[in-house]
């Protein structure tokens, strides 16, 4: 199949491989005296036209300007976005380092999670949770950790509908939560921070070093 031709005129080639010629697109524009304003980001691709006299042409290069600045503003809240999630991230590492440090001095490390573990990750409650009895950890119906983790090691969840059951008597701070995997010998285990304000848990790029933290809280256990 033959290609079309290079038109630097057109709007299109046309089916037939011809081009559209600039006064097709001027009679089209004309026809539809509101497209470009209708299609403001084609302004981006316009060359700005020289100012001379009239309110039309000067309409014109006001449109131009505002559609540079829109995509200027898109692009600074993009990077706004990037710049808090990287900040978020680096806050919530050293977070962890401050908890792994407490875990490598305590003496019980389920009784470190529910006590120290909460003000060292700005959170409202953390527990060492595992299915079945255990004196010193959460008890969790069997099959629940695989359940809610699936195969992932750590999950975050806003509005948890289970939070009676994962969090107990500190359900009702657990408006959003994290639940991390903790790969103890025997029944599964998990670790479960509840927060009630969004931004204690607004690191999502922040998986890796709960992850991390879990596997700290598995080797400050089999000590």
């Amino acid at each position: 199949m033959p290609r079309p031709r290079h038109c630097p005129m057109s709007v299109e080639p046309a089916r037939d491989g011809a081009c559209l010629s600039a006064e097709a697109v001027a009679a089209f524009l004309r026809a539809n005296p509101t497209w470009l304003a209708e299609h403001p980001d084609l302004y981006l691709l316009l060359a700005p036209p020289v100012r001379v006299h009239g309110e039309r042409l000067a309409d014109h290069m006001a449109a131009m300007v505002r559609a540079a600045r829109a995509r200027a503003a898109r692009m600074a809240e993009q990077a706004h976005g990037v710049l808090a999630a990287r900040r978020a991230s680096a806050g919530l590492a050293a977070r962890v380092h401050e908890a792994v440090l407490a875990l490598m001095r305590a003496a019980d490390s389920a009784d470190c999670v529910a006590t120290e573990l909460p003000p060292l990750l700005g959170v409202d409650a953390a527990a060492l949770c595992v299915e079945g009895d255990h004196p010193r950890m959460r008890g969790l119906p069997p099959g629940l950790v695989s359940t809610l983790l699936g195969e992932r090691d750590v999950v975050f969840r806003e509005q948890p509908a289970d939070a009676p059951l994962v969090h107990a008597e500190a359900a009702l701070l657990a408006r959003h939560d994290a639940l991390v995997r903790v790969r103890l010998p025997g029944p599964p285990a998990m670790l479960a921070l509840a927060a009630r304000d969004g931004e204690a848990l607004a690191f999502r790029d922040g998986a890796s070093a709960l992850g991390f933290l879990g596997r700290a809280i598995a080797a400050a256990h089999e000590r």
